[in-house]
């Protein structure tokens, strides 16, 4: 097997070797380590002698070593296997007992409630999350999060601080605190699929292993929790966005533009069961943030041709979106649903309403969005400087080939 093949099956194992020793021996910090130096030894060892005929139970033996060897040396093996019996879920806390069945006691969705520390900031559970179980960079993290690397990086340091000083640990949730874990695991869930679908950095335009275990795990949570209309909302608008992605980039890796992309290649049976989804929750109640995206997504979807988008529906979810959460990349989208139904000078008004934003002062979209709008209007040397300004913001090679080409047509290349 290739070192890439066996990097991509060490990504799929990592979470959740440490769900299982985290539920064995309740120390989440110490396990992680214990975890990446397993990966280690297996990165070097799997290439020359092959991989395992059980590699994530091989890791869990490596890794289980290593932590009992950091346990021992800080004089609190003993300590932590007494907290052993704390980690079982309880039967009635998910769903009723008769509906259960092996596949819900997956240790990743496991690791996913633990890290929803009741001792973190909501901020800070999503971050650690992100961190142990989506397995991004503190850098990709800090630009999911809109904030500088060093901010993040404090920020994670410090949950692991808090985490490991606190007195009940990772133990299970009461009963009366189940909403707000589930809300923070929905959170994490939505962020690990949206850096899967738009790598915030590297070559590729997608992270289809993120996207892919964010799919999985949400419907999971959905089998648990089939009546919760924001799960299924969160799991439709999954469904309903990634069904895009075939037609997204061309041969080359290129990112293509929604209104240049070949509808043919979008997956028709994802569209089928995102749309059956929230046409089956939005009449149950007021509808949620991930319900009103998941319909935002269907009105892009349903539409035959670009230029038939019911951009006014579009326009109007937006608006009650925005009722519900204070996020300056919906403010943005918002502004893109404005221009089309009143023009690019309107979109453009409260774009640049937007440009003293600190959230969004490195991040592309906005100079994006700009450009785009300034080439409609016909300001060509603006939007050439707002492509370009937007290609030196962001950290992902498709993004950036695509502003500049963008940006080549109107003006031409720069330099030489």
């Amino acid at each position: 097997m290739s070192d890439a093949a066996i990097t991509d099956l060490l990504r799929v194992c990592a979470p959740r070797v440490l769900a299982a020793l985290v539920r064995r021996y309740g120390h989440f910090d110490t396990a992680e380590d214990a975890v990446q130096e397993a990966l280690l030894t297996a990165a070097t060892r799997w290439s020359i002698s092959g991989i395992p005929e059980n590699p994530q139970a091989w890791l869990i033996t490596v890794a289980s070593r290593r932590l009992t060897d950091l346990l021992r040396a800080e004089q609190a093996r003993r300590a932590r296997e007494e907290r052993v019996a704390r980690w079982a879920l309880p039967q009635d806390w998910l769903t009723p007992a008769a509906d259960r069945t092996p596949a819900d006691s997956d240790d990743t969705l496991i690791l996913l409630f633990l890290c929803c520390h009741p001792a973190l900031t909501p901020s800070s559970r999503v971050a650690l999350t992100l961190r142990a179980v989506g397995g991004l960079t503190t850098a990709e993290i800090a630009r999911t999060f809109l904030v500088p690397e060093a901010t993040m990086t404090r920020r994670i340091s410090r949950a692991k601080q808090t985490v490991r000083d606190s007195a009940d640990g990772f133990a299970v949730p009461p009963a009366a605190d189940r909403d707000a874990r589930w809300a923070a695991v929905l959170h994490v869930l939505y962020l690990i699929f949206t850096e899967g679908y738009a790598a915030t950095s590297g070559p590729d335009l997608h992270r289809v292993e993120f996207s892919a275990e964010a799919i999985r795990l949400t419907r999971l949570v959905h089998r648990l929790l089939p009546g919760d209309d924001e799960v299924t909302g969160l799991l439709a608008l999954m469904l309903l966005t990634d069904a895009r992605r075939p037609a997204r980039t061309g041969r080359g890796g290129e990112l293509i533009a929604m209104e240049d992309q070949d509808r043919a290649l979008w997956d028709a049976a994802a569209i089928a069961e995102g749309i059956a989804l929230i046409t089956a929750a939005l009449p149950r109640g007021v509808p949620g943030q991930y319900q009103l995206q998941a319909a935002i997504a269907a009105v892009h979807d349903e539409a035959p041709t670009y230029a038939d988008t019911d951009w006014a529906q579009i326009m109007l979810l937006y608006e009650r979106l925005l009722g519900l959460v204070d996020n300056p990349v919906i403010v943005l989208n918002h502004a893109v649903a404005v221009a089309m139904v009143r023009g690019p000078h309107e979109g453009l008004t409260r774009v640049d309403q937007l440009a003293h934003d600190p959230r969004l002062a490195e991040d592309h979209r906005l100079s994006a969005v700009r450009a785009h709008l300034l080439e409609r209007i016909g300001d060509s040397a603006a939007a050439h400087a707002a492509y370009l300004c937007a290609a030196d913001l962001t950290t992902s090679l498709p993004q950036r080939r695509y502003l500049v080409t963008r940006a080549a047509r109107i003006l031409g290349p720069v330099g030489p």
